[in-house]
């Protein structure tokens, strides 16, 4: 009897397990572990009403374009997450919040990627597979990549497709970092350029202004002092008032 009940609650388990299953995936156990697989099935978006027990989540080769705050909050026992070959262009800083701690395994290869929010992969201890992405090479990405677990074998996959010195271009990102430079000096240079350049712009209205001001004064004064000079002076007058009292 007692056995039957066990039977019985391990069978409503797994139907529950199945039921929670979204519709446009295929949700499986593998050496009791829950796999959800939804690879290929042309979503555009995350699904929402995933296994809360889900530890390998497949979403490969789909229409995903962004990646949103808490996608997978309630994911506790997730720790492979395949998001490869979608048209993913944006993600969250708090995208991967709730899943730092178990996550083993993340990829994020061939999307469109070109930058990410430093703390899109805060505290992620996952090994991360970056590679096939426009990357655009900068300050940011530089801080971001630091702080991660890159993949080894596609390491040198994560090419500059962009960068802030266009010489950098096309070449491996880490290659790139390895040789000493630092992007985060370009960032300052090019602040620095644009505050002399802003600087300069408003010292050259200023003088504008002032060589304005001055030669309209000029003109003004001068147009002031021709009407003075127009004037009949104080000799004139007192002769013109000698004739009136003669003829008077």
């Amino acid at each position: 009897m007692l056995g039957f009940a066990l039977l019985w609650g391990v069978i409503l388990l797994h139907n529950a397990s199945v039921a929670a299953c979204p519709s446009s995936c295929h949700c499986m156990e593998k050496n009791g572990l829950t796999v959800v697989q939804c690879m290929s099935r042309n979503l555009e978006r995350i699904p929402p009403d995933l296994p809360r027990d889900t530890v390998v989540l497949l979403l490969a080769a789909n229409h995903i374009t962004h990646i949103p705050n808490h996608a997978f909050r309630e994911l506790h026992y997730l720790q492979e997450l395949d998001l490869s070959n979608n048209d993913i262009e944006t993600v969250d800083m708090g995208a991967f919040l709730g899943v730092s701690d178990s996550l083993l395994v993340l990829d994020l290869s061939n999307n469109h990627i070109q930058s990410v929010p430093k703390e899109a992969f805060a505290r992620l201890r996952a090994k991360i597979s970056l590679s096939n992405n426009p990357w655009h090479c900068e300050c940011t990405l530089q801080e971001v990549l630091r702080e991660l677990r890159l993949d080894p074998e596609t390491v040198n996959e994560v090419i500059c497709h962009t960068a802030v010195q266009e010489e950098y271009a096309g070449k491996p990102v880490i290659q790139v970092l390895d040789s000493g430079i630092n992007f985060c000096n370009f960032h300052h240079k090019t602040t620095d350029v644009a505050m002399f350049v802003t600087m300069f712009g408003w010292f050259t209205m200023v003088i504008v202004y002032v060589i304005y001001y001055v030669r309209h004064n000029q003109e003004d004064a001068r147009r002031h002092l021709e009407y003075l000079k127009s004037l009949p002076s104080n000799s004139q007058i007192s002769k013109d008032f000698d004739t009136i009292s003669t003829v008077l």
